[in-house]
């Protein structure tokens, strides 16, 4: 696994050394070595590495990574710039961003610009076995990542949590801070985009927050390759 660095090494560096995350550690080393696990390990914590806890804006939150070939990059919902495919959930995300916003549809999933604006891309769990949906669960993932999620909820100014489907709410009992806002939603999945998740103005309410606490709003549109 790649390691963090700046400020995410420093309030992530006790789970480290915490038994959990040995085992964690050992499970994966030994999945890369054995079968087709995704992302590539290089990219793990891609979302911290684009990301600085500093930085942070706005925290989505995913539940595992694609499992198919040459999809998960470290970002939830996000694709690499030549996967020609775009995932059916993040299809629905930029629906509703043209409806909310007006956004052009573009004609790629690659979500590193929002990263590198302070949108942390987080998935709950990290890795996955190659078509294997939630192979990697309860393995250890899920407290590093709830680790990350008290990190940014400890964070002193404005930030928006988009939490999509009941497993990302699951998470609102840890978001204890009156200077974040959480925004609910059904998740973006085409099974359940309909009952609430197409409607929701979850990107420019975030914005109005932001820019109505002097920060500088997201620019959402992603660029066509």
């Amino acid at each position: 696994m790649g390691m963090l660095t700046g400020e995410w090494e420093r309030v992530m560096r006790p789970e480290f050394s915490k038994p959990y995350y040995k085992e964690l550690y050992h499970f994966i080393k030994e999945e890369y070595s054995r079968v087709v696990v995704y992302p590539p390990s290089d990219d793990i914590f891609n979302a911290f590495h684009f990301t600085p806890l500093d930085r942070v804006k706005v925290l989505i939150l995913g539940q595992d990574p694609y499992h198919n070939v040459h999809q998960a990059h470290g970002l939830s919902f996000s694709v690499p710039a030549d996967q020609p495919e775009i995932p059916p959930s993040l299809k629905n995300i930029y629906k509703e961003l043209q409806d909310d916003l007006g956004l052009k549809i573009p004609n790629n999933g690659y979500l590193k610009k929002w990263a590198d604006q302070g949108v942390l891309l987080l998935n709950t769990v990290l890795t996955v076995q190659a078509h294997l949906a939630n192979s990697h669960q309860g393995k250890g993932w899920e407290q590093f990542t709830d680790a990350v999620i008290q990190a940014v909820n400890n964070q002193d100014r404005p930030i928006v949590y988009m939490l999509w489907g009941r497993p990302a709410q699951s998470k609102i009992p840890m978001l204890t801070n009156p200077k974040h806002l959480i925004l609910k939603a059904p998740h973006p999945s085409p099974l359940s985009a309909h009952r609430g998740f197409f409607g929701c103005r979850h990107f420019s309410q975030a914005n109005a927050f932001l820019e109505s606490h002097g920060v500088e709003p997201i620019d959402w549109q992603i660029e066509d390759v």
